[in-house]
């Protein structure tokens, strides 16, 4: 941070109300905040679903992520006040910010974007300083989320990946790209590189592993296996074209039986790479046996501390280490004498102006973008609110969505998928076609324009609904609630399948299920999918208002959830 900005954010500090500490750490240069001494003899180092963030961005953390059931009150559904609480960390100071949505415009203001590849490699390269033999693990969602990522079919992801020195990496949204695009990446780029693995990924015809399940690699004397796990419903929440010759699924006697091969063949620390999402892992931690450690992604939860759980061989660390390249985790392990001894993690936030950028990256995130940037750089509008994606139901970014689809397609309802990726802007930020994209970034990205009944808008909402809130963890998907415009409904998380969604209806009228109504939509899955691309839509929209006012959010009301740590 140059002495201006530090002025300007110490000016903003001060006005906030933000603690002396807060301010004071402001001025120094992060090798506090990232004093992380060495312990034990081997360590993973573990970042997942960047979404192809090469530059430093700003991202708010949901403040709607509700549990239900056994899952409440429970990490990850656990949101602003109550997670600080839960972690012990203090109010409006910079952790806070990493891992709250709590004034996050004026904190933003105040600790400045967050991740960044260059900034990732310089937080990666002090800690491999520390930890010789150190490896770099990579969740996956990486190639996919950005408009360089889009336009170079990953490219400039896969070879930024390499330059920060991934080991290892287990995927999902890279499937969207397709089968064959993977496998030339796997096969070419990757080899003798970065071992991408994914034991729960078979042929469709013969159940011939796709990719190695495992790797067993020694770090300083310490034998550590690391098992690979894929986004287990791939074919089901992306479109099943892509990976046509290929069978996903958890796979969990599967999965045991590589635990127990890799334990056969002398790993002494058992970890899997998991894609799964959070609550999956943990109901997986408690029935798969002899794994140590579970480093996890997909559902973009910043947990700061592990999750122990205890099952029939021992316990289980399940972690899950946030999105969009703002925070990087650090498994310590001591291994002595055949076994895991002790496992330490902490959850390190990238601070940007607290990292220095790494001069080799850099050079390769500007190469990597100099023939898009005035493409990239093309103005559209102003916001004048704060524009984010994540929480359980909508975000003002998912709002200006299902406001242009309404807009622009004619329609009476719209739909837009619960996306957990996508870049936050603060207000009186400009919206270009880079954000845009950031929020858009698909290979299906085609707009749709439907006649629906009543009867099947319910049926889509209860279906999704039951995705989100199902009390079996293997029935999530991970994902967030379709967004929904034009028309309000009532939802109870707790209820069964087909009794969540209630009072549905449209200009204050009850939608009747044997009606047909004009809904709008994107991204659809089925094969043959056609359309106008929503970037296209959201840009038509925007460059006819050119200010954007704060939107007016979408909510359902919901009912059952009061005193929920989830809200």
């Amino acid at each position: 941070m140059d002495r201006r900005a530090f002025l300007e954010a110490l000016a903003v500090a001060a006005a906030s109300g933000l603690p002396l500490a807060s301010r004071a750490a402001l001025a120094g240069d992060g090798r506090e905040v990232y004093d992380l001494p060495p312990f034990g003899n081997a360590s993973l180092l573990h970042f997942t679903d960047c979404h192809a963030q090469l530059m430093p961005v700003h991202f708010r953390e949901p403040g709607v992520n509700i549990g239900i059931g056994p899952a409440m009150g429970k990490p990850p559904h656990l949101v602003g006040e109550h997670l600080l609480r839960a972690y012990g960390i203090a109010p409006r100071t910079r952790n806070a910010y990493a891992f709250t949505y709590l004034e996050f415009e004026q904190a933003a203001k105040v600790y400045g974007r967050m991740g960044g590849f260059a900034h990732l490699a310089t937080l990666v390269k002090r800690l491999k300083a520390s930890r010789p033999g150190a490896l770099l693990l990579d969740g996956g969602d990486s190639w996919q989320g950005s408009a360089t990522s889009l336009w170079t079919k990953g490219q400039d992801m896969i070879d930024a990946s390499k330059l920060l020195g991934v080991d290892v990496m287990t995927g999902h949204w890279e499937f969207t790209y397709g089968q064959q695009r993977v496998k030339e990446v796997v096969d070419g780029d990757f080899k003798g590189k970065v071992e991408f693995l994914a034991q729960n990924v078979s042929t469709a015809d013969f159940n011939d592993p796709v990719f190695m399940p495992y790797t067993i690699r020694d770090i300083n004397g310490a034998s550590v296996g690391i098992i690979g796990q894929a986004f287990p419903y791939t074919p089901i929440a992306n479109p099943r074209y892509f990976v046509s010759e290929w069978t996903f699924g958890i796979q969990e006697a599967e999965l045991q039986k590589r635990v127990d091969e890799v334990r056969a063949k002398g790993a002494q620390a058992v970890v899997l790479l998991s894609h799964n999402g959070m609550d999956v892992d943990l109901k997986l931690a408690s029935r798969v046996s002899g794994i140590d450690v579970i480093l996890g992604g997909h559902t973009h939860d910043a947990v700061p501390r592990p999750v122990e759980v205890v099952n029939g061989g021992g316990k289980t660390l399940v972690t899950n280490a946030g999105s969009n390249g703002k925070f990087l985790g650090v498994l310590d392990l001591d291994v002595r004498e055949g076994k895991l001894r002790e496992a330490r993690y902490r959850l390190l936030p990238v601070f940007s102006n607290l990292l220095p950028a790494d001069s080799e990256m850099a050079s390769h995130v500007s190469t990597a973008r100099a023939p898009y940037l005035d493409r990239l750089g093309e103005s559209l509008a102003t916001t004048s609110g704060l524009l984010y994606r994540r929480g359980n139901f909508n975000g003002t970014v998912d709002q200006l969505i299902l406001d242009a689809l309404l807009g622009v397609k004619g329609a009476q309802i719209a739909f837009s998928p619960g996306f957990r990726w996508g870049t936050t802007l603060l207000p009186g930020q400009v919206i270009t076609t880079e954000q845009v994209m950031d929020w858009t970034a698909i290979t299906y990205p085609y707009t749709t324009l439907s006649d629906l009944s009543g009867e099947m808008i319910k049926t889509i909402l209860e279906d999704v609904c039951d995705n989100l809130f199902n009390p079996d963890p293997y029935y999530q998907q991970g994902g967030d609630m379709v967004r929904v415009g034009g028309m309000t409904y009532t939802c109870t998380p707790g209820e069964a399948m087909g009794r969540r969604i209630s009072d549905m209806r449209l200009d204050g009228k009850l939608i009747e299920a044997g009606k047909t109504y004009k809904v709008a939509g994107w991204a659809p899955v089925a094969e043959g999918a056609s359309g106008q691309p929503i970037w296209e839509v959201i840009t038509q929209y925007l460059k006819n208002r050119k200010t954007i006012a704060p939107p007016k959010l979408s909510l359902p009301r919901l009912v059952g959830v009061e005193g929920n740590p989830g809200i």
